[in-house]
């Protein structure tokens, strides 16, 4: 038998691909946990599409949104415990649904905007690379990639558009309500920039991964089957030649013991 086809490092690759394969059919038939529950309408496309080519599936994704949240007074540290949503949108906002947010705040109100984000587990570095070059040519700077002990390789889809606006402290409102139109216009620009910069997204993407990559629908029974590398294949046809010789041999002792 080959020894080379029993080395270490190709059956940590047929390991790492089976992993995959496995993650991927969990992650795409396992219940949205998030508050909304399903995928923003402004995404679903995007997710659809990566979701379709064999190497790559999403875990996690925000089309972006504009949000008010009160924070106790005597809370020290951010956490969500601690946290009264007082407005989620992921559209744009008129000044009544701000003002009628803080109307029922009793803590420290912020205002936030919060881009789209991504994230992405890809099968192979050079497929959270050739991801990863797609999110930053469409203007998404804060990108990056990660790589876990276990095998998962994730590419993060990320900008730095973000805002953040203290309004109110102990419940009383902190700036004018002409500030919080300017506010309001503010977000809502880059809510618009931030939609436009999905769609600038999605045409690289479908460009790169029709270039590069060929689509295998998650609706395919076969696009989640484990598929053997090469090296394997070879690797049994070498086996059965072995076998093939052993029984040959044993076939010829039996005859020569006949005779004798």
């Amino acid at each position: 038998m080959n020894p080379r086809l029993r080395s270490p490092g190709l059956y940590y690759i047929f390991k790492m691909e089976k992993n995959f394969c496995q993650w991927k059919k969990q992650s795409l038939n396992k219940v949205d946990l998030s508050k909304k529950g399903v995928v923003d309408d402004d995404v679903v496309h995007i997710v659809s599409l990566l979701n379709s080519y064999e190497e790559y599936f999403t875990t996690s994704s925000c089309s972006g949104r504009i949000i008010i949240i009160d924070r106790a007074p005597d809370s020290v540290v951010v956490q969500k415990k601690n946290l009264v949503w007082l407005l989620v949108s992921h559209s744009k906002c008129t000044f009544d649904d701000m003002m009628s947010a803080l109307a029922s705040s009793c803590g420290n109100a912020v205002l936030k905007f919060e881009p789209f984000v991504m994230h992405v587990q890809c099968r192979t570095l050079d497929d959270a690379q050739l991801l990863l070059s797609a999110a930053l040519q469409s203007g998404f700077k804060n990108s990056g990639l990660t790589a876990s002990k276990t095998g998962k390789i994730i590419t993060a889809v990320r900008c730095t558009h973000s805002l953040e606006v203290p309004l109110s402290n102990q419940g009383r409102l902190l700036v004018s309500h002409e500030y919080i139109n300017f506010l309001t216009q503010i977000a809502n620009q880059k809510m618009e920039d931030n939609l436009r910069q999905i769609e600038r997204f999605y045409q690289t993407i479908q460009t790169t991964l029709t270039t590069n990559k060929q689509p295998k629908g998650p609706q395919d029974s076969k696009s989640h089957e484990i598929k053997q590398p090469p090296f394997m294949d070879l690797e049994k046809k070498e086996q059965d030649k072995d076998d093939k010789f052993v029984r040959e041999a044993q076939i010829k002792s039996i005859n020569t013991e006949c005779l004798a």
